[in-house]
């Protein structure tokens, strides 16, 4: 198997070392030899090395670096001066390409295409620039690059100045690199079937029919009384739910956080200036039902919300338990079920009110979200009619619902139950691979784990990245705290788990070196 990765122990420098000799002292004449037969690039502590592996081999490398002048600059003058001035708002310079000679097949290099250009978009770079060996001017033109300079250098060592752009990488390699990614993320879900009902109108007969068989499945889902369907994401089915404890004035409540979506939700309810007090847990951690026991007992609480699938850290909170205490105490509890629902069964039968979307765990295009409630509401006028839960209920569809998103939800509603067992099963196969025991949350559900990467998996992300596979880690809860995240739903999940499964067992053995 063919990886790559960044790196980042000294085992790797000095296999880097050896393999720059190997190339630009023994093969290509750049250097004098010596007899460490070691190499040491002078610009090696502002390079950054992209290496790639077969199995546990270090075979091939290159380097990157974005600190002026640049080499090139050096042969050629700055570069600007040869290039489009649109390419030139972030240059790096890449520098070192090498593949053992035994290696320099079209695989190799298709793995360490993929690594350079995922490496270059994850900085921000416009445009990368080369000095090309002459000797391997074939292997630059299947890369992308393209010469944008004569050739200099000597007789023994000519080189070609070349440039790939961002452009170049879209039109040349995008589509097929794509062919070799899988992604893990929480949502969108990758769709493998026709997107169809693209032209039926919303108030058809036959959209009428294909919008009553997804509220029908999600009422018998959910074991809710009613539901509404709005167009946009959970933050905004969050907002009709928070609109409503406003419009019906039900007093004092309690707000439960322990996870960037349970502090989102404080940060709504206090737009909508609700009444509440908050109690917060550490992330991660389940909340203490004696000690919420204790303030409820107080009586001085109407309602309560929570989330119930806390999606930072893949903690599923303990909806059952809470929905005990809430009904001893005669409150209304609303819950946030926008990564849960779809995960795993579970009845929202006696909640007040709950939220949930499309684009998760049910696996089918984002862009509807989901209210469920017990009861009919009034209409109030004190909230946008677009927030007005009313609006939406008894099958009321008071605006434009995309036939195609109503009709994906349908599609993808056709797997259930079976799909409960089938992310199950997913979860499970996930704990298996290696550095799963870093995983966060105390008690968990089969949608999403959380793991807290350890400083020798600081580049974990990265690496996974360079090699195709693509982990939820980008929004800047999860940087600040060193999370990555992996989510069971996406259809293609076995092959990518298969991908993955054989990338890290290599990957534990060199960073553990």
């Amino acid at each position: 198997m063919y990886w790559c990765k960044v790196a980042q122990t000294e085992k790797e420098f000095d296999a880097i070392a050896q393999l720059n000799y190997e190339t630009f002292v023994e093969e290509i004449p750049q250097h004098e030899p010596n007899t460490m037969k070691r190499k040491v690039d002078r610009f090696h502590q502002e390079n950054t090395y992209l290496v790639v592996y077969k199995g546990t081999e270090l075979i091939g490398m290159l380097a990157f670096r974005d600190q002026r002048p640049f080499s090139i600059d050096e042969k050629i003058g700055e570069v600007e001066q040869y290039l489009p001035k649109e390419i030139c708002t972030k240059l790096c310079e890449i520098r070192l390409l090498a593949v053992k000679k035994q290696y320099r097949t079209g695989r190799v290099l298709l793995r360490l295409t993929q690594a350079l250009n995922a490496f270059a978009y994850e900085k921000g770079y416009s445009a990368a620039v080369i000095s090309g060996t002459t000797r391997e001017e074939k292997l630059y033109k299947q890369m992308g690059f393209t010469q944008f300079a004569p050739a200099v250098g000597t007789a023994e060592a000519m080189f070609l100045p070349m440039v790939l752009t961002r452009q170049q990488f879209e039109q040349s390699l995008q589509q097929k690199l794509a062919q070799e990614s899988f992604t893990f993320y929480p949502g969108p879900v990758k769709q493998q079937g026709a997107i169809m009902y693209s032209e039926m109108s919303h108030r058809s007969q036959a959209f009428q029919s294909l919008y009553e068989r997804m509220r029908s499945k999600l009422l018998e889902l959910s074991n809710a009384a009613h539901i509404a369907t709005l167009v946009g994401t959970g933050t905004l089915a969050n907002e009709v739910m928070l609109g409503q404890l406003k419009a019906q004035k039900v007093g004092h409540g309690l707000i439960l956080t322990n996870g960037e979506f349970g502090e989102r939700l404080h940060k709504q309810a206090e737009r909508w200036s609700l009444d509440f007090d908050v109690v917060t847990q550490e992330w991660g951690s389940a909340f203490d039902l004696q000690s919420l026991e204790a303030l409820l007992q107080t009586g001085s609480y109407q309602w309560l919300l929570m989330v119930h699938g806390e999606t930072s850290t893949g903690t599923c909170n303990d909806l059952e338990g809470i929905l005990q205490l809430v009904k001893r105490y005669n409150l209304k509890l609303c819950v946030d079920c926008i990564s849960s629902f779809g995960a795993m069964p579970f009845s929202l039968a006696e909640c007040y009110l709950a939220t949930a979307v499309s684009g998760k765990a049910i696996g089918a295009l984002s862009g509807l979200s989901f209210v469920f409630s017990q009861q009919l509401v009034e209409p109030s006028s004190t909230i946008p009619a677009y927030l007005d839960l009313a609006n939406y209920q008894q099958g009321v569809i008071p605006s434009t619902l995309p036939a195609v998103l109503i009709g994906n939800v349908v599609n993808a509603l056709q797997a259930y139950p079976a799909r409960y067992c089938q992310l199950q099963q997913h979860y499970e196969a996930l704990l298996q691979l290696p550095f799963m025991d870093y995983r966060l949350a105390t008690t968990a559900y089969p949608m999403i784990l959380t793991i807290q990467c350890p400083r020798k998996l600081t580049n974990l992300s990265t690496d996974l990245k360079l090699n195709g596979l693509f982990v939820h880690g980008d929004s800047e809860y999860l940087r600040n705290r060193n999370f990555i995240q992996l989510s069971v739903i996406q259809p293609d999940f076995e092959l990518a788990l298969s991908r993955l499964h054989d990338l890290l067992t290599y990957y534990e053995q060199t960073v553990d070196e």
